[in-house]
């Protein structure tokens, strides 16, 4: 299977190469755009097939499959589709605080599986999983389609498993070689669109 994820990856355009503002604030010239490869379901269905099959060969069985909005929701959805799973997904308030809404709740001890399309520091997915836990759920594990963390093994606290893994160079804005050099930083996420 990793043959065909990474040619649906490269098929697909998610491979891009530039000057990025990535969601952690970090800048990089090169980014992962996991939601390119959702565009056409059979793709998508594909990938979320191959990290389903990880996450069972963990022994990870969750009940129920919660992504953060934005770029999770399809990626999420296909992953519980994948394992046959409730999905839901948490999104930023009015307040900027993540949260369960849309009268999405979790019920006590629920084996619950974060997902998300790809990580670089974790911080959306440690969002997820406070709020999961203060509602009471049991978080298995976290599942990720792309995993650019720079040390995946102490990005969370819970079992891990990520179906692609790429080292991308990234650089805080005052030590990036590329704004140094005058490149127009561009933000392909969601996090930073106004």
């Amino acid at each position: 299977m990793p043959d065909d994820v990474d040619a649906i990856l490269t098929r697909t355009g998610a491979y891009l190469q530039g000057h990025f503002l990535l969601s952690s604030g970090r800048h990089s010239s090169a980014y992962l755009q996991m939601a390119l490869p959702f565009e056409h379901p059979a793709d998508g269905e594909v990938l979320a097939r191959a990290l389903a099959e990880r996450v069972r060969l963990r022994g990870l069985v969750p009940q129920t499959v919660v992504g953060p909005a934005l770029g999770a929701i399809v990626p999420g959805y296909a992953l519980a589709s994948a394992l046959g799973c409730r999905f839901l997904f948490t999104e930023r308030g009015s307040d900027g605080r993540m949260a369960l809404r849309r009268g999405f709740a979790v019920t006590e001890g629920e084996c619950l599986l974060v997902c998300e399309n790809t990580v670089t520091t974790g911080g959306s997915v440690r969002e997820v999983l406070e709020v999961l836990r203060v509602a009471g759920g049991n978080v298995i594990g976290v599942a990720v389609f792309g995993d650019r963390s720079p040390d995946p093994m102490t990005v969370f606290d819970v079992p891990y498993v990520a179906l692609k893994r790429v080292d991308f160079a990234s650089w805080e804005q005052d030590n990036c070689p590329l704004c140094q050099a005058g490149v127009p930083v561009v933000s392909p996420g969601s996090r930073h669109l106004r």
